[in-house]
């Protein structure tokens, strides 16, 4: 028997197969486009919902936040919606307590969207909360987003404007994996290299962030169509990695051993600092993860502690919470922290900068 026929016949049922799959893949789009139309499309939208996720990003961060050639994007001055506020400086706006006389210089807060207190009101957040406890004035610089090396620059951009008395630096693992980028939720950011052994700061002054039509790739391009792929990478919980504008630019882990060279930067500012650990409420679902953010997280005070700075690490408080009490006691649905986590964080905050001889002037 010849092998011509055997090789066509091999050909037919590939093609067979391939052309099976072919359209059971678009009766499955077509299906999921009939059962679910809405803004991520219909029979008659087939827009890329990655170029839309984008461009929704982008557009929700130029409403909150502008551009900054230092540190890639700062709070958008007098910024205000219901419970949520920036002064003119484009800092969280932190409500004293009635008829107070605050203290003098003041207390720096910063980190990313924990500080800046995501999913509380003004009074709610740990900087607030923690100057009610102080009765010293407490700026609260924390910005949604940041890396911990854009926390260290802006660190230094405030205290040498403002003098502050002590510096509160707060950070959960994921600030970290920040530090390894160049690019993040479409935003260019500053961050730093090793090189013998030195801080080498890059990607500044920070170029504009590009048009998200510009930054898919092909695959995106292909694919960003489809709402069966939507669909599935969502079910997965995949969607994120695949739609998000992240440009990273260092191996991963990265982050965690720039912590110390960053953290003996910010010493040179020469203030009592504290640095306070964060966790995200997705620890306690997932033990290998928590494991794996634990081991970060731990590193990183350790070299905190290196630098001279005063940890607080309220990961014992929260896991007790957790158990006893439940999720919502100490976080919100959108995973950041509730009043009582901002209130636990204030207070452990507060006990710990009893250890500094802050000298207090009222204000007049």
């Amino acid at each position: 028997m010849s092998s011509r026929p055997r090789s066509r016949e091999v050909l037919f049922r590939t093609l067979l197969v391939c052309g099976s799959l072919l359209v059971g893949l678009v009766v499955l789009e077509l299906g999921v486009r009939i059962v679910d139309p809405g803004p991520r499309g219909s029979l008659t939208d087939w827009h890329n919902v990655i170029r839309q996720d984008r461009v929704f990003t982008r557009d929700y961060t130029k409403a909150r936040a502008r551009y900054d050639a230092a540190l890639g994007f700062t709070g958008t001055p007098n910024y205000s919606v219901e419970g949520f506020h920036y002064d003119a400086n484009g800092f969280r706006v932190t409500p004293a307590p009635a008829g107070a006389a605050l203290a003098e210089p003041p207390i720096l807060a910063v980190g990313g969207s924990y500080t800046l207190g995501d999913e509380v009101a003004d009074d709610e957040t740990f900087p607030s909360q923690l100057q009610a406890l102080t009765g010293r004035r407490t700026i609260n610089a924390g910005m949604e987003a940041y890396g911990l090396d854009q926390m260290v620059l802006r660190a230094e951009v405030v205290a040498a404007q403002d003098r502050p008395a002590a510096i509160v630096l707060s950070f959960g693992a994921d600030n970290l994996r920040r530090t390894e980028m160049s690019r993040v939720w479409g935003v260019e950011k500053p961050y730093f290299t090793l090189t013998d052994g030195k801080l080498v700061l890059r990607n500044a002054p920070v170029p504009p962030s590009p048009d998200p039509a510009t930054t898919l790739d092909i695959w995106q391009r292909l694919f960003g169509r489809s709402l069966l792929v939507d669909l599935v990478l969502r079910h997965f919980g995949w969607q994120y990695e695949w739609s998000v504008d992240h440009v990273r630019v260092l191996p991963r882990e990265e982050g965690v051993k720039l912590s110390c060279p960053l953290f003996k930067r910010l010493s040179q500012i020469g203030v009592p600092t504290i640095v306070a650990a964060e966790y995200d409420p997705y620890l306690w679902t997932d033990p290998p993860y928590m494991k794996e953010q634990n081991a970060l997280t731990d590193a990183v005070l350790r070299c905190a502690e290196a630098a001279g700075f005063v940890i607080v690490n309220p990961f014992n408080a929260i896991d007790q919470g957790m158990r006893t009490a439940g999720r919502d006691l100490y976080y919100r649905k959108g995973e950041h922290p509730s009043p009582a986590g901002h209130a636990l964080a204030a207070k452990m905050v507060a006990d710990a900068l009893k250890r500094f001889d802050l000298q207090a002037k009222a204000k007049p």
